[in-house]
């Protein structure tokens, strides 16, 4: 009885890890058009976002490559695909997308081609986070998240019920494993964003002063 406990034990196991890892199945265009197999990434902690250059939102580009540049070396990274899908704010091809990028935020975290979220041609990768973190409301308390609820809903009164991503810059944290753990939508504080990355990576190692 046991043995077969711990065989079951070992089966469900096994069932949930390869769920887990479901999203390095996922094959995605970079910003000159190669195909990058998200396997590329196993073992890393991962942000993926989609982003626009004309939006309210587009600050935070700065911040996000802040975040970036800040735990890299611990094996973070974010995942940037842009989208016009929201107010046509991400005009342009993705060369030009790029070239603003790297001239006003000096990005260095990977960028990939333009993609839709949603939609009839919505890419597998951003279905599949959705699939894992459908929309949780903004927080309605704060200005943004107020006017981004009064904004949606006026356009659909339903919205808050459906899992599509609502605007330019949601945010799906992704861990060393493959889960899908957050998403955060566009009004969330980056520091909140911030503070939930650095409590998947490993810590860093404080010098002993010399004696």
């Amino acid at each position: 009885m046991k043995k077969l406990f711990f065989t079951c034990l070992m089966a469900i196991s096994s069932v949930l890890t390869l769920s887990a890892q479901e999203i390095y199945r996922f094959t995605v265009k970079d910003d000159i058009g190669r195909d990058v197999p998200l396997a590329k990434y196993t073992g890393q902690v991962l942000l993926i976002v989609n982003t626009a250059t004309r939006c309210g939102f587009t600050p935070q580009y700065k911040e996000l490559e802040q975040i970036y540049e800040k735990f890299r070396a611990q094996g973070f990274v974010v995942l940037d695909f842009p989208c016009n899908q929201f107010g046509a704010q991400a005009p342009g091809s993705i060369e030009e997308i790029h070239q603003f990028c790297t001239a006003n935020f000096a990005i260095e975290f990977p960028q990939f081609d333009k993609v839709d979220v949603n939609g009839e041609n919505e890419s597998p990768l951003f279905a599949y986070l959705k699939s894992q973190q459908g929309f949780a409301g903004f927080d309605t308390s704060e200005q943004r998240g107020k006017f981004m609820d009064n904004m949606l809903r006026k356009k659909d009164p339903d919205y808050a019920t459906k899992p599509d991503i609502k605007w330019n810059f949601t945010k799906f944290l992704v861990t060393g494993d493959g889960r899908v753990i957050r998403r955060f939508e566009p009004t969330e504080s980056m520091a909140n964003v911030e503070a939930e990355v650095a409590k998947l990576l490993p810590q860093k190692m404080v010098d002993s002063p010399q004696k």
